[in-house]
């Protein structure tokens, strides 16, 4: 397995990895997102060139703190998982982000995710803080 980070140009490897999102990425949100700075990803990938994991992280940047990691999505491939990808997913982010200086990197994970948890941890992540997600919801067509 080799971990790709993937650049402007590679919306294709993005959408060949279609089913390890929650639903499918669409090429302009994909070219949207490897476009913008701060924005990063990473595709694992078998050494036959299969898609069988990716992670996604977002840059932040705070008045008070200074820049962190938001690691925004974890996917690997049902086939795969317990296998040690999910864990070299967020460990190359986490170099990426020490990389570009970034103080920290967070994650918000649901209590009942245990494979996430799992790899979370073997990464090398903190103790779960308690903490509660709020979301809003827009009407695109509003």
């Amino acid at each position: 397995m080799q971990i790709v980070r993937l650049a402007v140009g590679d919306s294709a490897l993005v959408l060949a990895a279609a089913d390890l999102f929650d639903s499918g990425p669409t090429e302009t949100w994909t070219a949207t997102f490897l476009s913008s700075d701060g924005h990063h990803a990473l595709l694992a990938i078998t050494d036959d060139d299969h898609p069988i994991g990716f992670v996604t992280g977002v840059e932040t940047t705070h008045p008070d703190k200074g820049t962190e990691m938001f690691l925004n999505e974890l996917g690997v491939d049902p086939e795969h998982r317990r296998q040690g990808v999910g864990r070299a997913l967020v460990e190359a982010l986490a170099r990426l982000a020490r990389d570009r200086g970034c103080y920290g990197m967070w994650v918000a994970v649901d209590t009942d995710n245990v494979a996430a948890l799992a790899a979370y941890r073997a990464a090398g992540a903190l103790p779960p803080e308690p903490c509660v997600t709020l979301g809003w919801a827009f009407d695109a067509n509003a």
